[in-house]
């Protein structure tokens, strides 16, 4: 069935409650609130669900992540694209027990099941907040747009196109700053090549 083996998967990984991690759920969630997607292209908040998601990758063709990174040398807010190989040094650790998305990946690839993946991250400015908080910080919050822009990008590489949304849930403002984002990252993605940042 179509809705449980869609041929494009976007997963936003992250946890809500550890503030700048939870930028990959809040991604996942604007995705699909103002947006809409093709039948065959699914978006889905997978938390921390580690080798659990696993399941998630059979018949899938192309894995689109949306996470929270760190140590990148870049400033906090600032959204990059890499591959799966590339975002495992910078991705976070969602909790002592996790283990990292690109190990989820490589077990995948051993049950071969293993599409072909795309990362998106975002560079947080505080994983670690002295106690819950949901919420992201400024820096990563102003990044929201950008990053969500950043995953349209990569699915319309692949000759996919979302509609924006018009439902109750559809968030106007948002939806103008990340058709002002996705114009900056198509005139950028014409120039040379830069240090990866979107």
């Amino acid at each position: 069935m179509l809705e449980d083996n869609p041929r494009i998967l976007i997963l936003g990984i992250g946890n809500i409650l550890m503030m700048d991690e939870g930028v990959g759920n809040r991604i996942a969630t604007e995705l699909q609130q103002n947006y809409v997607f093709p039948d065959d292209v699914r978006v889905m908040d997978a938390a921390t669900m580690g080798l659990g998601m696993m399941h998630l990758f059979r018949g899938v063709e192309l894995l689109v992540v949306a996470d929270a990174i760190d140590g990148t040398g870049h400033p906090p807010g600032t959204v990059v694209r890499l591959s799966p190989e590339d975002f495992a040094p910078n991705q976070i650790m969602h909790s002592l027990h996790d283990i990292r998305f690109v190990d989820v990946l490589n077990a995948a690839r051993m049950i071969d099941i293993m599409p072909e993946a795309d990362c998106i991250g975002v560079q947080v400015a505080n994983m670690s907040p002295a106690e819950i908080t949901i919420g992201l910080s400024e820096p990563v919050e102003a990044a929201v747009p950008r990053a969500i822009a950043a995953v349209l990008h990569v699915l319309e590489e692949r000759g996919v196109f979302a509609e924006v949304a018009t439902g109750d849930s559809a968030d106007a403002g948002l939806q103008t700053l990340v058709s002002a984002a996705h114009e900056d990252i198509s005139r950028r993605q014409a120039e040379p090549a830069d240090s990866g940042t979107e």
